[in-house]
């Protein structure tokens, strides 16, 4: 079989227009690509995920923007943290007789004419302003060699021929328009036109040498967030949405030296608007146009190759493993860990109104300053060994006064600022109430302690866009420590907590940590239904529960529903059985009862 006359990996772009250069020459109109792959996108997917392409493309992260190379392959992990709009591009144009493309890229690879032109075909991509995810932890590494030999990069004899575009200007007409009311009228829209001047020479270069290595200018980017522009391309809107978390592979572009002509192609200039370039420089926002991209669950965080299998007899024993686990954590209170093990595998499966259905939040109370700095810090290290995204806030008065739990809308910049409850999907986040005191809460405050609250109550976080305001879903685990019952957070079970020994946690393979992870992940993911027979003992159960006590509520079946549910799922089981229903209730007996000796 005869390889590629280009190299997908570092000279993605010449594959790019070979594809284009081939469906046009089969007769093909490129009017007609707008919005269309013509190619290009199967040709990459078959490089990925079936001639096992993937784990050569290297990870774009602080660490390896040290030696990437700009215009080749890369992947970026991250969430959606803001959209901005879509943004219009020159995707194909004729030099001379032959049609060509701009899609994928920021630079024209052939010299274009000014001005607009009959054969010059305007399309148009969105734009996903990424970040890492919130609350990552350290753990979570890329699970590849991908971390590439960066002299492998420069070094490939499959590159695209170097003396094809010597002499050649560089031309690059992008035209952007943001997000301020994509629908709003074209007179407030401004096109513009970005080009090297035509004096300018790339002699002997290829576009993977034409802009140079990341490394000199690693100064001007922010290494702490490490944010990414990814220009999405013929991808339904309704594919991603904010706060997804999304691995996006395609051609990557960092440039501290952009070039832009205002002199050039000023009726262009005149149409449409162009703050991203101003808010979000090149030189320090990496773009990534994007190819493939796929959306990720927890379990794609788990790093190594996994050997485990959902047999009941090994989710058995890892279940049992981990719940001793989080007993010696939690100074051997089994019943607290066994609550715990319930708390981590909760997720919202099923939305029935304003009821968020199959959420958890746990309020571990008869915490002080003293016990929650031992068994605080011991269970907080061992959350982020385990899960992947976790966040730690100590809640106190001056803090709800002051900070920005929800993200709002700057219209200024026409950005969403951020807020600290924008989270991906499956975060877990404990409050410390333990160094909360009596004050008063300003209007700040107030707004906070509300959002914090419908965050807990319905797995919903309310953005502020000024002129209204939007619940935004979630599905964030809520875990709160506090010295009595929480008055700001209402959690859905409420336990005092009993430590009976302070002898400290072992420390843990990372095999043995690996396959928790992979058990919290993969017990968490799974589907679950009731059968009709256990479905009728379920319900005389609880009609006799309300008849010996009239004050259970419909909040309190539904608890424990959920309750009977996960503990058939920790025990890899995806229907509820007799067995796991008498738990559900022993359990839920232990804590009515340890809650009236607190009483």
């Amino acid at each position: 079989m005869v390889g590629l006359p280009y190299d997908c990996l570092t000279n993605p772009l010449g594959a790019v227009r070979l594809t284009f250069e081939k469906a046009v020459a089969s007769g093909s109109d490129p009017a007609t690509f707008d919005g269309k792959d013509w190619g290009a996108t199967d040709l990459f997917s078959q490089f990925l995920f079936d001639d096992g392409g993937l784990s050569k493309v290297p990870f774009l992260n602080p660490s390896t923007m040290t030696w990437v190379q700009p215009n080749t392959l890369v992947r970026f992990r991250g969430m959606i943290q803001d959209m901005l709009g879509n943004e219009f591009y020159v995707g194909a144009y004729k030099e001379g007789e032959t049609w060509r493309t701009n899609k994928f890229a920021d630079l024209s690879q052939f010299p274009m004419a000014t001005g607009s032109s009959p054969d010059m075909r305007v399309w148009e991509r969105r734009l996903l302003y990424c970040v890492p995810v919130p609350g990552q932890n350290s753990w979570i590494e890329p699970s590849s060699g991908a971390l590439l030999n960066p002299c492998a990069i420069s070094s490939s004899p499959q590159r695209e021929k170097r003396q094809r575009d010597n002499d050649l200007a560089m031309n690059d007409v992008d035209m952007q328009v943001t997000d301020e009311e994509v629908h709003d009228s074209t007179s407030n829209k401004k096109m513009r036109e970005d080009g090297i001047a035509s004096g300018s020479s790339n002699s002997g270069s290829t576009p993977t040498e034409g802009v140079g290595s990341a490394t000199s200018v690693l100064p001007n980017f922010d290494t702490t967030s490490f944010p990414c522009l990814v220009k999405i391309y013929d991808s339904p809107d309704s594919d991603l949405k904010l706060n997804d978390v999304f691995e996006f592979i395609g051609v990557f572009t960092f440039d501290p030296e952009f070039p832009v002509d205002k002199n050039d192609n000023k009726d262009l200039e005149s149409s449409f608007c162009d703050d991203t370039l101003v808010q979000m420089p090149p030189s320090k926002v990496p773009r990534l146009h994007c190819l493939v991209h796929r959306k990720l669950t927890a379990q794609d965080f788990i790093s190594g190759p996994l050997t485990f299998e959902l047999k009941s007899q090994l989710v058995k024993g890892i279940r049992e493993a981990l719940v001793g686990h989080l007993t010696t954590v939690l100074g051997n209170d089994g019943v607290a860990a066994n609550f715990m093990l319930l708390h981590l595998l909760s997720k919202v499966h099923a939305r029935v109104d304003s009821i968020a259905v199959g959420k958890l939040s746990l309020n571990l109370t008869c915490f002080t300053k003293e016990t929650l700095s031992i068994f605080g810090h011991r269970l907080n290290f061992a959350l982020k060994n385990l899960l992947p995204f976790t966040h730690y806030v100590p809640l106190t008065v001056d803090y709800l006064n002051k900070v920005s739990l929800a993200p709002r809308k700057d219209y200024q910049t026409n950005r969403l600022v951020s807020g600290i409850l924008q989270l991906a999907e499956g975060s877990h986040l404990t409050i410390d109430e333990t160094q909360l005191q009596a004050g008063t809460l300003n209007s700040t405050g107030v707004d906070n302690a509300r959002v914090l609250k419908s965050l807990l109550e319905l797995q919903k976080v309310e953005y502020d866009f000024t002129y209204y305001k939007m619940d935004i879903p979630a599905d964030t685990q809520l875990l709160v420590l506090s010295e009595g019952k929480s008055n700001i957070l209402p959690a859905d079970l409420v336990l005092p907590f009993r430590p009976l020994s302070l002898d400290a946690a072992q420390d843990v393979e990372t095999e043995v940590l690996r396959s928790w992870r992979w058990y919290l992940a993969t017990m968490r993911s799974l589907s679950h239904s009731i059968e009709q027979e256990m479905q009728k003992v379920v319900e005389d159960d609880l009609v006799a529960a309300r008849q010996a006590d009239r004050s259970l509520s419909s909040q309190d079946f539904s608890r424990l529903l959920t309750m009977g549910r996960l503990i058939s799922l920790s025990f890899g089981e995806t229907s509820l059985t007799l067995e796991h229903w008498q738990m559900a209730k022993e359990l839920e007996r232990l804590r009515k009862e340890r809650l009236q000796g607190s009483s």
